[in-house]
């Protein structure tokens, strides 16, 4: 008779066991009735973005004799900016110059005049309209972004401010006001929102 109970009670104990492990399994599960997860992985306050991921598509830095392109664009109609052709930029040459050899009495503002010559032409399949007055800036390792542009020169020569058609170009010159020699005049008249300038230029030292 006690082996008969002892025997008994063996499924009693298994199913004891059986119902614990479920009310285990039921502590785990979230209010749908799904398992849950492994809980995110919080970001680090004070972490930004991967360093190694850009923030700004990077523009082309010419030195004097180097040619580069950029792309030309627009918003459209709901506000993104899309790609409508192609400029290329030419660096003909750099060179500093006092106020006498600028043609002018104004002494510059920020330290040095420099004649930039460039050469503009439009290499897409669309017009590109370029203006550079106030979107000429400065800056070297010492000095944050400046604007360099200036009046100085203005009507002498071919204009760069203009609109290009498909294959058109123009070769002029532009009077910059810098803090001194060295350091980098980007060309910030860009649309795109991705870009930091259109183009950078190198001037020697």
């Amino acid at each position: 008779m006690r082996a008969f109970i002892r025997r008994g009670s063996v499924p009693a104990i298994v199913l004891s066991a059986a119902l614990l492990t479920g009310c285990s399994g039921a502590s785990q599960a979230d209010d749908t009735g799904s398992a849950s997860k492994p809980p995110a992985a919080v970001e680090v306050a004070g972490e930004g973005p991967s360093e190694d991921a850009p923030s700004s598509k990077p523009a082309p830095v010419l030195s004097v004799g180097q040619t580069d392109t950029w792309d030309y664009g627009e918003d459209d109609a709901n506000g993104d900016f899309r790609v409508t052709s192609k400029m290329q930029v030419t660096v003909v040459s750099a060179k500093y110059a006092t106020p006498a050899e600028v043609g002018t009495t104004n002494k510059p503002e920020h330290g040095q005049y420099v004649v930039l010559t460039l050469t503009l032409k439009n290499v897409g399949h669309a017009p590109a309209k370029v203006s550079t007055y106030g979107m000429l800036k400065w800056e070297d390792d010492d000095t944050a972004s400046q604007d360099a542009s200036t009046l100085e020169g203005v009507g002498e020569g071919d204009d760069l401010d203009t609109t290009y058609k498909p294959g058109q170009a123009v070769t002029g010159k532009l009077v910059l006001d810098v803090g001194r020699k060295g350091g980098v005049v980007s060309y910030v008249g860009t649309d795109d929102p991705d870009a930091e300038a259109a183009f950078q230029v190198r001037l020697p030292k």
